[in-house]
């Protein structure tokens, strides 16, 4: 888990930033139904933006944060990993998630990032970015070889090498990876070595992908969060980054 539950995200709101929001069920091709949280600018949004969370799914950490993206005028689309196993009704901070982690595949998550997409373009989105975080940053990247046509995925201390059941992690698929990349890694983390990330990096340029890595040292997994207050340079930094991204539409 990056965040407690009364962390939030440490972007400042915008005063007078005329938004709508709106809980919904969405569902993918296989049937599955699950929760999504939807922010939009009062006018037409062109970019859209699909957010995956930590393992611990959709909670308001994100709902926040896809208010702050709309505010800026983008669309932004956070979901729900467990419609399969925990059904799409909305759940308290006391929720057991980790067996529900355990049980999700990487193909159930873009099924799902398929069925938020095709939500975004149905409402007139015409570039579509994803950013995650933790198992979301991986989930990210890995959706830049899915098939989605998305214009750009970013990922927040997501780990790039192989998942816990061998599978291959974003770095073992690079070549496959079809968009630019956002890769904002944390310097201490204690589940993803350095070495990790530089790694994804180097794949990534061997495969001559267009990429940006950034890790900012001493900082630890979860780091982009109102409660971190020693580092909200880097925070700041990595916000500023992923605003830049998003205004990069090919």
């Amino acid at each position: 888990m990056c965040f407690d539950a009364d962390s939030a995200p440490p972007i400042p709101a915008l005063s007078g930033a005329a938004v709508s929001h709106d809980d919904l069920v969405l569902e993918a091709a296989d049937g599955n139904r699950f929760a999504a949280f939807l922010a939009t600018p009062d006018e037409p949004a062109r970019v859209g933006i699909v957010i995956l969370p930590d393992i611990r799914g959709l909670y308001r950490f994100y709902e926040e944060l896809a208010l702050r993206f709309a505010e800026r005028g983008y669309a932004a689309l956070a979901f729900d990993y467990f419609g399969r196993t925990a059904g799409a009704e909305k759940r308290d901070d006391e929720f057991e998630y980790m067996p529900h982690v355990q049980q999700s595949t990487p193909s159930g998550v873009q099924a799902d990032v398929a069925a938020c997409v095709a939500h975004l373009r149905a409402g007139g989105c015409d570039a579509i970015f994803t950013v995650g975080f933790c198992f979301g940053g991986r989930h990210s990247w890995l959706a830049a070889g899915a098939g989605h046509g998305l214009t750009r995925a970013i990922g927040f201390y997501g780990r790039p090498g192989p998942g816990n059941d061998g599978s291959p992690g974003p770095a073992q698929r690079a070549s496959e990876l079809t968009c630019p990349i956002l890769a904002l890694q944390a310097g201490d983390d204690a589940g993803i070595p350095v070495e990790d990330s530089t790694a994804f990096g180097a794949a990534l340029a061997a495969a001559g992908a267009d990429h940006e890595l950034v890790i900012y040292p001493g900082a630890p997994h979860g780091f982009f969060d109102r409660k971190h207050e020693e580092f909200a340079a880097d925070s700041e930094d990595a916000w500023n980054r992923v605003l830049a991204f998003l205004e990069r539409r090919s």
